[in-house]
């Protein structure tokens, strides 16, 4: 099995001509189906996408990692550049993507919307077809996503300043819309994540759990290690050693004193995941 995995935005660009931004979105080519794991935050996806020659046409699915702007908000100029809106494209999400969701300041006096920055209908007058589903979708018998991931570590949890808007007021974001998408194949699980804020241990036992297989072989995207503690950052790392993982390329949100620490300890199994990064496995 051949798989190309492309990043069409994230927050720093590999080459001249790529613009950057806060935000992710993979292109995941295979041989049975092309999948493109959330939008960035605004044009950017769009325009890398034209830069690198990105046939939009071919996108069998695109999936929602989770409902914050920054891998939601680029799908209007993504379906635009499309421009198919009479054959609709399957966008795969949570439910709770579609919530008012919110990001509480360190002060705790300001909370600035940081969802789906768009209506419904007008994505889907672009071409847009929401499945909104917890669980997971078999895209192909060997392409999935998670669906939602258990919290089964004791050292990962949720940001504390995810929130969302409620009737009486706001409230800690559970994030269960976080989802990944997993590949198998004879080397072992492909891991493709938007931030595993549900913690990338938990997402890969998630992975296992569903498809049956203990290897991984690589983990790519953003794995929100952003602010985290040191334990957490160690016991992750622990967690990816003794699985033996050969390939991790991180972005976004992974932050960068724990991407440092892990391209220290990981040595060329480690690779800074930008866009731009076209990286292809044999599997």
């Amino acid at each position: 099995m051949h798989i190309r995995l492309s990043t069409l935005a994230e927050n720093s660009a590999s080459w001249l001509g790529l613009l950057a931004e806060w935000g992710l979105s993979i292109l995941v080519e295979t041989d049975d189906a092309t999948v493109l794991v959330d939008t960035g935050r605004s044009n950017v996806a769009a325009y890398n996408a034209r830069i690198m020659k990105v046939d939009l046409e071919k996108i069998d699915k695109i999936m929602f990692s989770h409902g914050h702007e920054d891998h939601t908000g680029g799908l209007v100029d993504l379906l635009r550049l499309r421009d198919m809106p009479e054959i609709p494209v399957e966008v795969i999400a949570h439910p709770d993507a579609w919530a008012p969701k919110y990001w509480r300041s360190p002060d705790g006096n300001r909370y600035n919307y940081i969802g789906i920055p768009y209506a419904r209908k007008l994505a889907e007058s672009l071409g847009a077809s929401f499945r909104l589903t917890p669980d997971p979708v078999w895209i192909t018998d060997r392409i999935v996503t998670s669906g939602e991931v258990p919290m089964l570590t004791d050292f990962e949890e949720i940001d504390a300043s995810a929130c969302v808007e409620t009737d009486d007021g706001y409230a800690g974001d559970l994030l269960r819309d976080d989802q990944s998408l997993f590949i198998t194949s004879d080397k072992g699980l492909i891991l493709v994540c938007g931030c595993a804020h549900r913690g990338i241990v938990n997402t890969i036992r998630r992975a296992q759990d569903l498809t049956g297989s203990d290897d991984v072989y690589a983990i790519v995207g953003g794995i929100h290690l952003f602010g985290a503690s040191e334990r957490r950052v160690r016991l992750t790392l622990d967690e990816i050693k003794r699985l033996d993982v050969q390939r991790i390329g991180v972005s976004h949100c992974t932050g960068p004193s724990a991407s440092a620490f892990l391209a220290h300890e990981l040595g060329n199994r480690f690779f800074f995941n930008q866009a731009g990064t076209c990286t292809e496995f044999d599997v």
